[in-house]
Order: C-alpha cells, then structure tokens, then sequence
C-alpha cells in the first residue's frame, strides 16, 4: 500500500508544472526542482530566489558524509572564522512533512532548524536549507536507524525505504524530522565537491564556498 502511494504521489507531481532553481557557486551549478507537495516551502523558497536573498551567501556547514548547508544571510561578508547559523528572516515556516514518500535521499533538499528542545512543533528556519549527501547503510545499522526514527515520529518505518538506504546514500536519520522540499537534478558532483572541503571546529569551510546567484529557469 505504501509503495502504491508513494507511486501515486510520483505521478501526480509529474503531471503538474515543477519549479526549477539554477544555483550558481563558487565550485560550479546546481539545479534544484522544487516539490510542490511541499508548497509553504517551495514558494519562500522561489520568493527569496527572486529577492536575490542567496546571492553571496556560504554554505557556511558542511560535514563530509552528510550534508551542505547554507542561506544564513548572517555569511554575507562574514569574517574568516566567524561562527555562522543563527541567521534568517523574522519568521519561520510550519513543517510540511510528507514522509515516507518524501525523504532524505543523496540530492534531497531540505529545511534547517532549531532542535526540538527549543522548536517542539520543529518548525523550518525561513531561508536556511541543506543538501543531502550522506552514505549508504547495513541491514543491521538501517534497521537502527528506523527504530529511532519511529520513537521519534510515531510512525512506521517502511520496508521499501530500509531497502533503499541500503543501496542508495541518504540520511535516513532525519525522515520525518525535517521540511524535505526539492532535490539536486544538475550539480551532484558538485555536491560532492563542496562536501569534501577542508572545515574548522564549527563546520565552517575554510574557504568561502560561495552561492554567486540563483535564479528561477
């Protein structure tokens, strides 16, 4: 039954128009095709686009293995060494979750935000998203994986989706926790090159990877 959902939903986004951001960056282009499942997020998201809100910002996080992230405008011409992430506009976006159908695959993008301690509805930040790179996971260490996410959502872990992780990178870790809204259709391999580079104690690139402009195709 999941599986016939999850294939219902593939279909009907394909019949409808997506929405695709071209994102120009210091290591190269990434294009993004916005989820309209997701609908709150995927119109902030073409709004800050338009604004020109990412022009000159940094992927001011990134973890080898895991993920990229950026769109704190607090990075706009922020200082080497600066510790970046607590910036953003003067709202925040209601959770659109639609897992199991939507998850984090290698290419996912999603929303950051604050922990659950000080965000308990886990509301997503209103311009600081991230790009999932991850890796790939054993029966034994997917199952794991699944029984958290299951304490922590109330929801039941998929077979299917067990299965995919186990041949397909993902952070199966964050399903259900976290607004995922698009992903990288262009660009992986630049993913890959940004998730590779050096970074301090805060995760922060010791070269500025900047995102030079993005725009709607």
């Amino acid at each position: 039954m999941l599986l016939m959902v999850f294939i219902a939903i593939t279909l009907s986004a394909k019949r409808e128009r997506a929405t695709t951001v071209e994102m120009l960056t210091s290591k190269g282009k990434i294009v993004l095709r916005l989820y309209n499942e997701t609908p709150l997020h995927r119109d902030n998201f073409v709004k800050l686009v338009k604004e020109g809100y990412f022009n000159d910002l940094l992927f001011h996080r990134v973890i080898e293995d895991f993920m990229i992230q950026g769109g704190d405008p607090d990075s706009r011409d922020a200082a080497p060494g600066e510790a970046l992430g607590e910036g953003g506009p003067a709202y925040t976006l209601p959770a659109e979750f639609r897992f199991p159908q939507l998850h984090h695959k290698r290419g996912a993008l999603a929303a950051a935000r604050e922990g659950d301690q000080i965000n308990p509805d886990k509301r997503s930040s209103g311009s600081q998203f991230y790009i999932v790179w991850g890796k790939t996971f054993s029966r034994e260490d997917i199952d794991k994986v699944a029984a958290y996410v299951e304490r922590t959502t109330g929801q039941p872990y998929p077979e299917e989706l067990r299965r995919y992780y186990m041949h397909h990178a993902g952070t199966p870790h964050l399903d259900g926790s976290y607004t995922v809204f698009g992903e990288v259709i262009k660009g992986l391999e630049v993913v890959n090159a940004i998730q590779q580079v050096a970074t301090d104690r805060n995760d922060r690139p010791l070269e500025d990877i900047k995102i030079l402009s993005a725009k709607i195709k």
